[in-house]
């Protein structure tokens, strides 16, 4: 099973908001996804993140792929530079 973080779209016409989930990648965008992590509300100024960032990391470990936006998104939030320094320091280590 390959599972990627992605966006998944809520909210009304006009008035999107986006949860951050750990989907299958044979699901449809707005179809089953297993976990939540966290949502996006693009509509603000400037734009309303919340991450959980302990789960993002623990699927980021697991072989999850995030998609280019939401790779931008963990980016900016500061959780891709996290675990490129844990996966470097584990490196060292063995």
């Amino acid at each position: 099973m390959a599972v990627k973080l992605r966006l998944k779209r809520m909210g009304a016409k006009r008035a999107p908001r986006y949860r951050i989930v750990a989907a299958d990648s044979r699901f449809p965008r707005d179809g089953r996804d297993i976990e939540t992590i966290g949502w996006i509300n693009p509509t603000t100024e400037p734009e309303t993140v919340e991450i959980d960032a302990e789960k993002a990391m623990d699927w980021l470990k697991k072989g999850a792929q995030p998609t280019d936006t939401v790779r931008n998104i963990l980016s900016r939030q500061g959780i891709m530079k996290k675990f490129h320094e844990e996966k470097v320091a584990a490196k060292k280590k063995a």
